[in-house]
């Protein structure tokens, strides 16, 4: 099969210019020959990585909707699958080219069946000349900055009998009016931002992503309203760093602004991810204190506790910012619960950096934390750090992080034994068909004995006991 190519370069991805973000307007354009085209088809996506991508995917599914394709979730079934892929660590890629070669005797026994990759994993030239060098079953790649063009990608793959690769490298644009399938209808994403100008070191997002670029406020807020008009419970403000919202609009609001309009709509719970914590305001600490919707749970990513590993990674803040910052959050929002994420085993910390790195987890005593071992992304400034660590020391941190992580959860779970949470009821538990689960206001996850009739509405839990992760209850009145 022959090739139409654009192929990514990260050189050019991380370029940044003071020209204005375009806001696209317009209804998706579908190739006539495409109107129609899914009908008596199927489409399966699968999604990797973080909320962005889950969002992106309930945009690829609104796009194939219109093309009149039903949802499948066996792929055996279906007639195009797409894998929508992350970059951020070398795990998450070496799965989805794990699945892309699984497929592989789906695409001999179905010769029509159209398999596509797209996300950020794709944005990276090493991943495409992998695809292509590798995987001859992939028919069609495109990346972040192009979704609205997948009928016209799907398109162009049928007509010219070509593997179509479209990726683009760019600051990237803000697109509105594009459809959408959410996978539920009790909560919801809602892009508020996109991109990232951070350019931590071990990053690839910044690359993958484009320059950061703010939706206007009047759409975001008329989204949420449509949202609370169909009975979603819950939304969630999604930006790589939502602190940073409003920052190229010059239109005199910000992310604290955007946080109150939202609250004053009435939608039930409100959510935001992810923060970076040196744009985090004292004025946004403050808006979320003073609405009882805005849920109080804060991810603040703290990385490393060291100093020096912080600016190794441009983080731009040090220790004592952060605990300050922590600080005000915990002491500010009532039943706040504060999440992070930290790495173990950026180039050359030693153990002394790492020992900070514990002082501060003993410090915070965080509800809960995503911890990772340094993977290193090429193109980043970090994958070119001579690294002296063994792998075995950085495994054994990281087993020590664990632990202590574990104790502080669990210490921070046990507190809620005998107290009473409202809890928004999502379904049934994945291991007990006979108890329910959902998540407290705090993030929190539930799972409790009740009513299912009550799925899909807010009810008060009794906690009874807890697990390092976990809070286990009785509905009140259930």
């Amino acid at each position: 099969m022959k090739r139409c190519n654009s192929l990514p370069c990260l050189k050019e991805a991380g370029k940044r210019s003071k020209n204005e973000v375009e806001l696209i307007k317009e209804e998706l354009h579908i190739p006539s020959s495409m109107i129609d085209f899914g009908k008596n088809k199927k489409y399966y996506i699968r999604t990797y990585g973080c909320q962005a991508n889950e969002r992106d995917s309930e945009t690829i599914a609104g796009i194939l909707a219109e093309l009149k394709y039903e949802r499948t979730d066996n792929h055996n079934d279906a007639d195009i699958i797409i894998l929508n892929t992350c970059a951020i660590r070398q795990n998450a890629e070496d799965k989805v080219f794990g699945e892309i070669g699984s497929l592989k005797a789906l695409k001999k026994n179905n010769p029509n069946l159209i398999i596509a990759v797209c996300g950020c994993m794709v944005q990276q030239e090493k991943s495409v000349e992998i695809i292509l060098k590798t995987y001859p079953q992939i028919d069609v790649i495109f990346g972040t900055h192009n979704i609205q063009r997948l009928p016209s990608l799907i398109e162009q793959c049928l007509r010219n009998k070509a593997k179509i690769i479209e990726v683009f490298s760019k600051e990237g644009e803000v697109i509105e009016n594009l459809p959408i399938q959410r996978e539920s209808n009790l909560k919801a994403w809602v892009n508020i931002m996109y991109g990232c100008d951070k350019f931590c070191t071990y990053c690839i997002v910044p690359y993958t992503r484009g320059k950061e670029r703010s939706r206007l406020m009047e759409d975001i807020l008329e989204e949420v309203k449509e949202l609370k008009e169909k009975g979603y419970k819950e939304v969630t403000l999604l930006g790589q760093n939502v602190n940073a919202y409003g920052k190229n609009l010059d239109k005199g609001y910000d992310f604290a602004d955007l946080l109150e309009e939202v609250a004053k709509i009435g939608i039930e719970r409100v959510r935001f991810t992810t923060s970076h914590p040196w744009n985090f305001t004292d004025r946004m600490i403050d808006i979320i204190a003073k609405y009882d919707n805005l849920m109080p749970f804060i991810h603040l990513p703290l990385q490393s506790g060291d100093d020096n590993m912080l600016r190794k990674m441009n983080r731009r803040y040090n220790s004592e910012e952060y605990r300050r910052l922590h600080d005000k959050i915990r002491s500010t929002i009532p039943g706040v619960a504060v999440s992070t994420d930290i790495i173990v085993g950026f180039p050359n910390e030693t153990e002394e950096e790492f020992q900070h790195t514990l002082d501060m987890v003993d410090y915070c005593k965080y509800d809960s934390a995503f911890t990772f071992i340094f993977s290193p992304r090429e193109g980043t400034p970090a994958a070119r750090m001579i690294d002296e660590t063994p792998m075995n020391v950085k495994m054994e941190r990281f087993n020590r992080l664990l632990e202590k992580v574990a104790t502080y959860s669990r210490m921070r779970n046990e507190a809620y034994i005998g107290k009473t949470v409202k809890v928004l009821v999502e379904g049934v538990s994945k291991k007990n068909d006979d108890i329910l689960s959902g998540y407290s206001e705090s993030q929190k996850l539930v799972n409790f004995k009740g009513n299912k009739d009550n799925i899909g509405k807010i009810v008060d839990v009794k906690i009874t006991d807890i697990t390092s992760w976990t809070l286990l209850g009785e509905e009140v009145n259930g």
